[in-house]
């Protein structure tokens, strides 16, 4: 019983190995696949998102990269935050359930769509 397990193994190791074979195409060589690869990521225009909030602005260097401005867009943001009492005899320091957190400064965010 052994045998035929062993055997049996023997043929289906032999039988993936003589099924994996290597094709070779000699009509079209690996030198113009990358040619044609390299020629297609030439041709290709890179884009990118980038944001600037609460007065950043860091644009110009973009654009002094050679970036150009495909769309821009831009919404109100809570630039930051401040805790207040809930109730006129709420300790903050003592009893953290009483405080309450509010949008302190409102800014502008800031959304480029960028091409180059």
């Amino acid at each position: 019983m052994s045998i035929i397990k062993q055997l049996s193994k023997i043929f289906l190791i032999a039988i993936f190995l003589s099924s994996c074979k290597t094709s070779t195409n000699k009509e079209f060589p690996k030198k113009n696949l990358e040619q044609n690869f390299n020629e297609k990521l030439n041709s290709e225009k890179k884009r990118m998102e980038i944001k600037f909030s609460c007065g950043e602005n860091g644009i110009s260097k973009y654009l002094d990269d050679g970036w150009n401005i495909l769309k821009e867009d831009s919404q109100e943001k809570i630039c930051t935050w401040k805790s207040v009492p809930a109730t006129k005899d709420c300790n903050m320091e003592k009893d953290k359930g009483c405080k309450i957190t509010k949008p302190d400064k409102m800014g502008e965010e800031k959304i480029y769509l960028l091409e180059k």
